[in-house]
């Protein structure tokens, strides 16, 4: 009996470990797009950034690194007699390249207090669009004040314009929203798309509030698409163009660069003829490009933003004082101000960005970065690049740094910032392991259970090899 009970515990020790030896390093992290889980390759990049102004106008220029330009954008492609979208946003990156790549900036002058410790993170709120169990369209549009706004999703918002900023739809009330934006309280939103903007040298410009929303006036393009004739509005003018359509083939090979005709603008266009010679796989960007109006259109390209020998290099421009004081952060001489940086490559689109912590920014101050006083056409750009490392956020709220869930939750009640206590590779591994959160907690039970039969069951064998001795 004691023989057989022996060889029993040996051999549920060695399958414990023929288990601990198999399941090693398999891990838990892993992709699944309908959960909306797609972890970068690169959890960090580089990114270099200058800022100059004039006393008028104030500059920021931007390098970062990507493989390849992505300057293609939501197309609608003719196939089987009917138009098509392809390069609508996904999960991770768009598989067939048509996306573009972006840089954007989120600007405050102090009067979000919270932006200057904790950054983006504060604009990341309950069932955000693209997290797992993101709320859905239906449940966006049917909401009284956010469906009258057109919302068809929950994106970047800022806590103090819900009741409970653990709950999307506590919106607070209108006339307080309004009393907010005139008190200041919203984020400036400077947005370079390499496709819906770039082309005609623009940036569009945005806020964040109780939703993201564009400056007043007109956007720098629209949607080119006639939802009831399930066609395009508008095709290439022959004349103007060249052509009709582009070739679905020349982008699927990526024959259209900087010097070729990729995107329409508006005065390229002319109202879509559906008694065309249509070809199998004629292609018609799903996106209008025009030069906008009003404060949308406050920021432009400087030069030509490029990109070369693997860097994108852009520089934006806008006056200092817009005269939108209700969208725009005004910009003074002397002025401190808190920026912080995201940047979209490699086809990723949506929520699959690279982000930074807030950094400092000093007219002609001491700060983090330091924009330069110039005189001139243009800034010399001869100071030093001020170095910035972004990383993969993953699916990090507020409310969930702010519950029992996150270890410094205190810290954060206390006011500490988070650069104090985080580094960016490390915000990058948390990020990745809130969103296989229950999936490592259900590895820590099985290794624990292992564990525990292993020690068991060494010392139940050990334990019955040493002799008895008799009475």
């Amino acid at each position: 009996m004691k023989k057989q009970l022996v060889v029993v515990v040996a051999g549920l020790f060695a399958a414990m470990l023929l288990v601990s030896w198999l399941t090693h390093g398999t891990g838990v992290v892993k992709d699944d797009l309908k959960q909306n889980v797609y972890i970068p390759k690169e959890l960090t990049m580089p990114l270099q950034v200058q800022a100059a102004y004039d006393g008028e106008r104030m500059f920021f220029r931007y390098r970062w690194p990507a493989r390849q330009p992505s300057i293609y954008h939501d197309m609608l492609v003719y196939r089987g007699g009917k138009w098509e979208r392809v390069g609508n946003s996904t999960v991770g990156p768009q598989p067939q390249g048509i996306y573009e790549d972006r840089v954007t900036m989120l600007v405050d002058d102090g009067s979000v207090p919270e932006f200057e410790k904790y950054g983006g993170y504060i604009t990341i709120g309950d069932r955000m669009r693209f997290f797992t169990g993101e709320a859905t369209k239906a449940e966006v549009n049917a909401h009284p004040y956010l469906g009258k706004k057109k919302q068809n999703e929950v994106g970047k918002h800022l806590p103090g314009t819900r009741t409970n900023p653990g709950d999307w739809r506590s919106v607070v009330p209108e006339e307080q929203l309004a009393a907010q934006r005139q008190a200041g309280y919203f984020l400036d939103l400077w947005h370079w798309r390499a496709h819906r903007s770039n082309p005609i040298d623009k940036s569009d410009d945005q806020f964040v509030a109780e939703a993201r929303y564009g400056d007043g006036g007109k956007g720098v393009f629209f949607t080119n698409w006639d939802g009831d004739k399930k066609q395009p509005k508008l095709m290439f003018d022959p004349a103007k163009a060249g052509t009709a359509a582009l070739k679905w083939d020349d982008l699927a090979r990526r024959k259209l660069g900087f010097d070729d005709l990729y995107y329409m603008r508006e005065d390229q266009a002319k109202p879509f003829d559906p008694n065309h010679a249509w070809k199998e796989g004629d292609t018609i960007p799903r996106r209008v490009l025009r030069a906008g109006e009003g404060s949308r259109a406050d920021i432009s390209v400087v030069g030509k933003a490029r990109w070369k020998d693997g860097y994108w290099d852009v520089t934006l421009m806008r006056a200092m004082d817009t005269g939108h004081p209700l969208d725009d952060k005004i910009l003074r001489d002397q002025g401190r101000y808190t920026v912080a940086f995201a940047v979209h490559r490699d086809t990723n689109g949506s929520r699959w960005h690279y982000v930074s912590l807030p950094v400092s920014l000093g007219l002609a101050r001491n700060a983090d970065l330091t924009a330069v006083r110039f005189t001139g056409e243009t800034p010399p750009w001869n100071q030093p690049w001020h170095e910035v490392k972004l990383f993969y956020p993953g699916q990090v709220s507020w409310p969930m740094l702010n519950s029992q869930r996150h270890a410094g939750a205190d810290n954060i009640r206390k006011g500490v910032p988070v650069k104090f206590r985080h580094s960016e590779i490390q915000l990058a591994n948390y990020g990745v392991e809130v969103e296989f959160n229950e999936a490592i907690r259900g590895q820590w039970g099985y290794t624990l259970f292992a564990g525990v039969l292993l020690i068991g069951g060494f010392g139940t064998a050990v334990n019955l090899l040493i002799p008895r001795r008799r009475n």
